[in-house]
């Protein structure tokens, strides 16, 4: 049977980079009809490149060498062909960045809808069914009539995983499928991406297969198969799931599949006795129309404190997080910030990054901007961008041009070069592998403590709640909860 995809010897350069050089260099694999690969590695490794190399969706100007085929078809190299025929019908991508993939104007139901409807030809009355079935699948049938900026970033990621596969298309890419999940959607996504590929597709006259990208280890294991690890641009180790995963070869592959949240230790420094509280907050409540989101919230975050949100998707963390910086009102209780501070000095890094970045300037202009008006210096972003492992030939790329992690941790670089006494911080490493997470933690753990501003840390790991956070607290449908 024709192979799903085939990839010999695959690089791929940006403008004026020799392609020994390159973001992807070399890679090779064969993904057979019936089966799933796993993509794992380091933010910045190339696994999104190769993706978009797949889908034909590079950012302009990038060269691609070697030789790519969806299904038998080739899409890159010397017989390429077109690819938008086969979108949507044998390949589809379900992107990494929900907030970019959904129409804002559009309520959430029609936009699943369209998908069967425009690419499957289907009338609307069973587009509209579809739709249904396909939101009912991801708990999201109550959320339907809603706009994509009343839900929540992990509601935006389930909603753009059921448009993506109400298509139908034979090869799927998922690219961070679960990010900003809880670990109960999280498997209940991975079943679904597990789905997509039947025990007997092989032998059947509609083959599928499925390509997740990822750096969740414990996705990686749920869904099998084959996996791929990647390391600056090349695959360096690839092989069964239960032998790559159990017992990796290489030194990066045994680091990764080890960095596990749970391990973590020494991250946190105590809380002074005498520390101030940088904001309270006393009997929050909070609905949208008739819908109540939480109530009767307490919360105090004093200097130096990092106190973690957690909850189930959609119950109102962000909107909690809001509250405390000033930029939504509650319905009812009281927020008070310490006196005499700065507006700019309450701070959010964002779960979905592209909404903090201006797409049409470099991220060294956005840098610019921020140091001129804040008087700040190019030295302490340059020891900052060290720590955080952002390399300085990042700084001349746009926003849509570098990976979601390393776009994430420019996020914190601004931030933490403000000199905030408050952050309130959404899900910061979520799109970061676990190698990165550490170190990024680390160093948001270690800023709070030396100079002295207080932390939310909103998250669905409970493991990074517990080694990265001085307390925690829960929050619910309609109620709260303290850990």
């Amino acid at each position: 049977m024709t192979p799903a995809l085939e990839i010999h010897k695959l690089h791929v350069s940006a403008p004026g980079q020799a392609p020994e050089a390159g973001i992807v260099r070399g890679v090779n694999l064969v993904l057979a009809a019936g089966e799933r690969l796993t993509i794992l590695g380091e933010s910045g490794s190339g696994k999104s490149i190769l993706a978009q190399a797949i889908m034909g969706t590079l950012p302009p100007g990038m060269q691609t060498q070697g030789e790519i085929a969806v299904w038998g078809l080739p899409v890159v190299g010397a017989r390429a062909q077109a690819l938008p025929p086969l979108w949507g019908r044998q390949l589809a991508m379900l992107p990494q960045e929900p907030w970019l993939a959904l129409n804002p104007t559009l309520r959430l139901h029609p936009q699943v809808a369209e998908v069967p409807h425009f690419v499957k030809g289907h009338a609307w009355p069973v587009a509209r069914q579809t739709a249904n079935r396909a939101l009912a699948q991801v708990q999201l049938l109550h959320a339907a009539r809603k706009y994509p900026h009343q839900v929540s970033g992990g509601m935006a990621q389930r909603v753009s995983f059921a448009a993506t596969c109400a298509a139908g298309a034979q090869l799927l890419i998922a690219d961070e499928p679960t990010k900003g999940l809880d670990a109960a959607l999280r498997d209940q996504v991975a079943d679904l991406l597990a789905a997509h590929v039947p025990a007997q597709s092989a032998f059947s006259d509609a083959p599928h297969a499925l390509i997740t990208i990822t750096h969740d280890v414990a996705l990686a294991h749920r869904l099998g198969g084959t996996v791929a690890i990647m390391l600056d641009g090349q695959v360096i180790e690839h092989g069964p799931a239960t032998e790559v995963l159990v017992r990796p070869q290489h030194a990066y592959s045994q680091a990764l599949v080890q960095a596990d949240p749970a391990r973590w230790q020494g991250l946190l420094q105590p809380v002074a006795a005498a520390a101030a509280p940088v904001v309270q907050a006393q009997g929050l409540a909070k609905s949208f129309g008739a819908e109540p989101l939480f109530s009767n919230v307490d919360l105090s975050i004093a200097e130096g404190e990092i106190v973690a949100v957690t909850g189930p998707s959609g119950c109102g963390k962000t909107t909690l997080g809001h509250i405390l910086l000033g930029v939504a009102k509650p319905d009812a209780g009281t927020v008070r910030r310490a006196a005499g501070t700065p507006p700019h000095a309450f701070q959010k890094l964002y779960q979905d990054p592209p909404a903090a970045f201006c797409p049409s300037r470099s991220l060294r202009q956005c840098m610019n901007d921020l140091i001129r008006l804040h008087r700040r210096s190019w030295a302490d972003a340059a020891e900052l961008m060290r720590e955080l492992k952002l390399g300085p030939e990042l700084l001349d790329r746009m926003p849509g041009q570098v990976s979601g992690g390393e776009l994430q941790r420019f996020a914190m670089l601004r931030v933490l070069l403000l000199q905030p006494r408050f952050v309130f911080a959404d899900e910061p490493t979520s799109r970061l592998d676990p190698l990165i997470q550490k170190t990024t933690m680390a160093l948001l753990c270690a800023s709070a403590a030396a100079h002295r501003f207080g932390v939310v840390l909103v998250t669905h790991d409970a493991a990074v709640a517990a080694h990265a956070a001085h307390r925690a607290q829960f929050v619910r449908f309609g109620m709260q909860t303290r850990a």
